[in-house]
């Protein structure tokens, strides 16, 4: 899978727990369920990248937990890092993420259709996988899942998987590298630079 692909799947695996609706104590399938037909009337609605950035800004954040997103991506070298270090590494990986979405939401079709499976929960649990298959006319059905965890405020995403290839596991590569190159400092630069550029 090229990583345009990927960008462009965990773009709309992204919206499509963008829009939380106010009762949080919903279970996780329940949650996707609610929000999917929602999230694919906008993306039929608005192209214009900056509103779809501040959508994603706005409605994305809330429901990823970008942290944990980020020490696993980073894997033992999150130990390594100080606690500025650490802050900013956060920020700019979550940055990159919110923006790689709204870059993938302007290519998606607004007649999208999402298959949302149930997971087996017990009483208490607080970790959950929640599996879709996504439809879009011309294209073969992929899947999509969710890693999540379930937090003070709900549940949270901490990965998404996209035809069995895990985001978290595809940065975490390439994080590795830079870092063997440049170091922790050198990789916060980088993940900036990108920003900076996707931003122009």
């Amino acid at each position: 899978m090229t990583a345009t692909m990927m960008a462009r799947m965990t773009g709309l695996a992204a919206l499509l727990l963008a829009f939380c609706a106010p009762a949080q104590e919903k279970a996780p399938d329940a949650l996707v369920k609610s929000l999917v037909n929602e999230v694919i009337e906008v993306i039929g609605q608005n192209k214009d990248a900056r509103a779809l950035v501040e959508l994603a800004e706005k409605k994305v954040i809330a429901h990823f937990d970008f942290k944990r997103m980020t020490q696993l991506a980073l894997g033992r070298s999150w130990s390594q890092a100080s606690p500025p270090q650490q802050q900013a590494l956060e920020r700019a990986f979550r940055t990159l993420l919110v923006r790689t979405y709204s870059t993938a939401l302007a290519q998606t079709s607004g007649r999208t259709r999402v298959d949302v499976k149930s997971p087996n929960l017990a009483s208490g649990d607080t970790e959950a996988m929640v599996r879709t298959v996504v439809s879009e006319p011309g294209r073969k059905p992929f899947a999509i899942d969710y890693r999540m965890s379930k937090a003070p405020g709900g549940w949270k995403v901490y990965d998404v998987v996209v035809e069995n290839l895990s985001l978290v596991t595809n940065y975490r590569s390439s994080f590795q590298s830079e870092i063997s190159r440049s170091g922790i400092d050198g990789l916060i630069k980088a993940i900036e630079a990108k920003n900076q550029k996707q931003e122009g």
